[in-house]
């Protein structure tokens, strides 16, 4: 079955707030299945909910435009509890779904999140437009897929995202294939996908631009209680461009994540290629990465209190591990083992860093058959370690190619080439603390 949303009352002319027609089409198909058709035009609406064996499909030409408005956003995260301001609950969402099964969103068209309505240039960075942009009001997650069985996403473009763009928290059985994330390259928090506390996960075949990460498994506080831990992902062919990491594993990390293959992957310009955070007691294993190609680099930043501290984390490392605990926080970071990454051909301005504690080293890490040549790409010369979020904090620190700290069984077979534009930074191969 089908159904065209024009026959419940949507007005394709962009500033209609179609919501009520939506949403009718899809609650009528919600008992038995089908289709819900959006086609071309623009159509402007609140908070959706998604039900079971609902297809929401977006012809070719179709544009379905998120309200920014908070009295039409659904507030799913009013009885969240999470001490980390950084997961930013608040703002509601757009596409919404909770304890539904076999959901898809397909086709040809796009989800625009009006990013661009909320984001503005102060010009912080002294007119290099490289810093990321201020924030104005009520800033909505394009979507909040929780505990959804067999879920597809295919083919769509998501546009200019606000916050999150596609979080599903413990999602079972899911397929993301060949969409588009076409985000503000300078927007905060405009993450592109993230799975938290998900299970048997592909993620193939996507174009994804970001000014947050791209891609980030996570386990967060709330889901974390509720699903337990994040396993059996993979991610292959993706494209990626972020000022932030492209790979990510963390922040957020309150229950384990582990066996994940990363792989075959395109980065550009990235601020970090692949980065594992612990911070919040959960272990991260058996992690494989290879064959991913690109560069890493640094961008400037407004300051913070004067005192050089970047607003983005990172400075062009290609490879970021790191487990120590949060600024005030009493827990302790989980382990990271069991790491092997090989075939990497990366362009980098930072340190290859592992950097564990004395309460939580690194170990069993391998890194094989990789090219990494260190060459400035940005307008500024590296010279901080950054472990924002950490009470370590981002600090000068002599800069080698590869630092070690608080690590064991760590093995490394890659050739390490310092540029002559960085050669008075990369002085050493090595630092081990």
């Amino acid at each position: 079955m089908t159904a065209n949303i024009l026959d419940y009352g949507a007005v394709p002319d962009g500033q209609t707030l179609c919501t009520g027609a939506v949403q009718a089409a899809i609650d009528t198909l919600s008992a038995s299945g089908g289709q819900v058709l959006i086609p071309a035009g623009r159509f402007l609406c609140g908070s959706l909910r998604l039900r079971s064996n609902i297809d929401l499909h977006l012809e070719q030409g179709a544009v379905l435009i998120s309200s920014i408005k908070q009295e039409d956003m659904i507030d799913f995260s009013k009885d969240f509890e999470d001490d980390n301001a950084d997961t930013g609950w608040e703002g509601g969402c757009f596409l919404f779904a909770m304890h539904e099964k076999n959901i898809s969103i397909t086709g040809e068209g796009t989800i625009d999140g009006q990013g661009r309505e909320l984001f503005y240039d102060d010009d912080r960075d002294g007119g290099l437009h490289e810093c990321p942009l201020a924030v104005r009001g009520f800033r909505p997650r394009m979507s909040f897929l929780e505990d959804i069985e067999n879920l597809t996403v295919s083919g769509v473009t998501f546009y200019d995202s606000a916050f999150w763009t596609l979080h599903m928290a413990g999602c079972r059985d899911v397929l993301i294939d060949n969409i588009r994330i076409l985000n503000n390259e300078r927007g905060p928090n405009n993450d592109g996908i993230d799975p938290d506390c998900c299970t048997n996960v592909l993620i193939r075949n996507c174009i994804i631009r970001a000014g947050d990460d791209a891609i980030v498994l996570k386990t967060t506080a709330p889901m974390a209680k509720k699903y337990g831990e994040c396993k059996n992902i993979v991610i292959q062919g993706c494209s990626i461009r972020s000022h932030s990491s492209a790979l990510k594993l963390g922040t957020e990390t309150w229950a384990d994540i582990h066996h994940v293959i990363m792989s075959d992957c395109i980065l550009e310009d990235c601020t970090r290629g692949f980065s594992i955070w612990s911070r919040d007691g959960g272990d991260i294993h058996d992690i494989t990465i290879h064959h991913i190609n690109g560069n890493t680099r640094g961008y400037s930043s407004s300051l913070r209190g004067g005192d050089g501290v970047v607003v983005w984390w990172g400075s062009g490392e290609p490879i970021f591990l790191s487990a120590t605990k949060r600024a005030g926080a009493d827990r302790l970071p989980g382990k990271i083992f069991n790491i092997r990454m090989d075939h990497l051909y990366m362009t980098c301005e930072g340190s290859i860093t592992i950097a564990g504690e004395d309460y939580s080293p690194i170990s069993h890490i391998r890194i094989n058959d990789s090219e990494f040549i260190y060459k400035l790409q940005s307008s500024h010369l590296p010279e901080y370690l950054d472990e924002t979020p950490s009470e370590r904090g981002c600090y000068k620190h002599e800069l080698p190619c590869i630092y070690i700290r608080c690590c064991e069984d760590i093995k490394y077979q890659s050739d390490l080439t310092v540029d002559d534009s960085l050669k008075e930074v990369f002085k050493k191969k090595e630092i081990v603390e």
